[in-house]
């Protein structure tokens, strides 16, 4: 550190004392003085850069915006000066959401050596299978160095594990160098409980409020301006200080807001202004589980009073084609289990539940999407994610308990459809490596609730047998994708058909451009096994699930632009065979 005076601020409204601790190497401990709207400030030299905040007496805490906890999230912060990130993607320009193809990866699983310079080696294969977009589960600093990020304490701090602010800067330079842009998984509506701090500086908390893995954010009750201005200066430093594209709002339904206007809805303006400002597109994707168009409906006057946001995950397109590949019918699949369920979601819209009942919930559930007014592209839907697959017991991906060519049809169905299709790391090439669960925390008693938590919640959706330990480094190491498998046998071989759909997806504008309401989707028995038919525009994706062989005639134009498993053209008839999949252009 330069030895120039650097001025600390922090906002502790009900405090009668803040101490500034500065430096580790060489400690001491100054007075702050008391500024306007209970924040703290002092300009003093930084030492060696580490400081922590000392509140009437009590222990040093991190700052609550601290960008950086080389020793942890429990340890001092260090001083990060983003200006000093030396960038080269000032001829960079973006990608629209509805040009995306979103790949989710998890930093430290994704590599053996759990990095952001070891993702950097990897960015090529991504843009030779045809992904646009970089979607980093969450960095903010969370306990340990092994975990999924969702129990952060330091939202503005980068993990150090993963390379630290540096790091996330130099992967986001080198995406940007390959034509890929960025998104960050984001957690507001919750902090972990191992190193959360923020309530002893002030009511970043409410008791009015629950979410299922606490007190909520205090969105709208005294002191909430600060809290939201807290978590919208977040939103700015991503997207501006650290070049990324885009943000995925982690469980918006668990962001409990009375206001008139919602924390989303502003969060929604800002991106837009700083994409103005930048002329780089600037993109928030909502995860809820409401069913509910309206986070993506225009926002403010003349609009239709949505929240504004640029797209929802649609988690309905995943439950569907998990039951119609796998035949599941537990918990909230068993809805899915009507024969209607994928006729209507690959072709009338995202959400099964778009306020019709919900035998899961016990209750109506959901609003129906009008293409006229939210098009397809802004749902986001996938075969595979980390939720669906790490929650399941023993973390086994779709694609372990099926044939590969039933595999290769729920990513034809996907990958053909009209939303905005992600793919979840190591999908592409059928990865042998489950998904599961693991955390690295410190305390006993904490590790302990989540491994009972987790088996009660198994045992109640019918899942028996040994749970991976979370706490247990093989946990992690078994999660660890094995990329020698690439390009050995049936892995090559589901790499080259991913490539090959969205190869068709880029060429083919009918696949992804068709509205919503006007594909025609035919599910009917052949040949002791069941065909499924989608026809966009003058491509048809002819599906034959498990058993049996299907003959369709083909008319004189049509030609084969993809196949999977036994498909054969006899004259003017298409043949498929059991777990079989065929995408046909020309159809007149």
């Amino acid at each position: 550190m330069t030895s120039s005076a650097h001025t600390y601020r922090v906002w502790a409204p009900d405090a009668e004392r803040v101490d500034l601790h500065v430096g580790v190497q060489d400690p001491r401990v100054e007075p702050m003085t008391q500024v306007d709207g209970g924040w703290w400030a002092l300009s003093t030299d930084p030492g060696d850069g580490r400081y922590a905040f000392a509140l009437d007496g009590g222990d040093p805490r991190p700052d609550p915006r601290s960008r950086r906890q080389p020793d942890g999230v429990h340890a001092p912060s260090a001083l990060v000066d983003t200006g000093t990130f030396a960038w080269t993607d000032d001829g960079w320009n973006g990608v629209e959401l509805r040009d995306a193809v979103v790949y989710e990866l998890h930093v430290g699983t994704f590599t053996p050596e759990g990095t952001f310079d070891a993702v950097v080696d990897h960015l090529d294969h991504l843009v030779d299978l045809g992904v646009t977009v970089v979607e980093l589960m969450p960095v903010a600093a969370f306990p340990g160095r092994h975990g999924w990020g969702y129990d952060g304490v330091d939202l503005y701090a980068v993990h150090e594990t993963y390379g630290g602010p540096e790091g996330l800067a130099r992967l986001v330079d080198a995406a940007h160098a390959r034509g890929l842009a960025v998104w960050l998984d984001v957690v507001h509506n919750h902090l972990g409980p191992s190193g959360n701090y923020l309530a002893e500086f002030g009511p970043y908390f409410t008791d009015r409020h629950h979410t299922p893995w606490g007190d909520a954010v205090n969105l709208d009750g005294p002191g909430s301006d600060e809290v939201r201005a807290f978590l919208l200066d977040n939103v700015r430093l991503w997207l501006e200080d650290y070049h990324l594209d885009g943000l995925r709002l982690d469980a918006v339904h668990a962001l409990h807001d009375e206001r008139a206007v919602h924390l989303l809805e502003e969060q929604a303006a800002l991106a837009d202004e700083i994409a103005r400002e930048t002329g780089v597109p600037r993109t928030l994707v909502a995860e809820s589980d409401r069913n509910d168009p309206s986070f993506v409906a225009l926002r403010g006057p003349g609009g239709s009073g949505g929240y504004g946001l640029h797209g929802q995950w649609a988690d309905d397109v995943h439950h569907m084609l998990h039951v119609l590949l796998t035949g599941e019918s537990q918990g909230y699949y068993h809805d899915f289990t009507d024969p209607d369920a994928a006729v209507k979601v690959l072709g009338r819209s995202p959400f099964l539940h778009d306020g019709t009942y919900s035998t899961f919930r016990g209750r109506v559930h959901g609003r129906p999407v009008d293409p006229r007014v939210t098009p397809g592209w802004r749902f986001v839907a996938s075969l595979q994610t980390h939720d669906q697959i790490g929650n399941r017991a023993a973390g086994d991906r779709v694609h372990h308990g099926i044939p590969a060519g039933r595999h290769a049809a729920g990513a034809a169905l996907l990958l053909t459809s009209p939303y905005t299709p992600m793919l979840f790391m190591g999908e592409e090439y059928a990865a042998s490596t489950p998904w599961q669960y693991f955390t690295d925390h410190a305390e006993d008693w904490l590790a302990q609730a989540i491994r009972e938590g987790r088996e009660r919640e198994f045992a109640e959706h019918g899942w028996a047998g040994d749970v991976p330990d979370p706490q247990d480094r093989g946990t992690v190491a078994a999660s660890t994708l094995r990329w020698e498998e690439v390009h050995r046998g049936e892995h090559a071989t589901m790499l080259d058909w991913y490539r090959t759909l969205l190869r068709l997806r880029r060429e083919r504008p009918a696949l992804r451009e068709t509205p919503l309401g006007e594909a025609e989707v035919r599910r009917e028995p052949a040949g002791g096994g069941e065909l499924l038919t989608v026809a966009r525009g003058a491509v048809r994706v002819l599906v034959l699930l498990r058993e049996g062989t299907a003959t369709v005639d083909l008319p004189g134009e049509a030609e084969v632009l993809a196949r999977f498993g036994e498909v054969s053209v006899e004259q003017d008839r298409l043949l498929l065979g059991a777990d079989s999949v065929a995408v046909v252009g020309g159809w007149s």
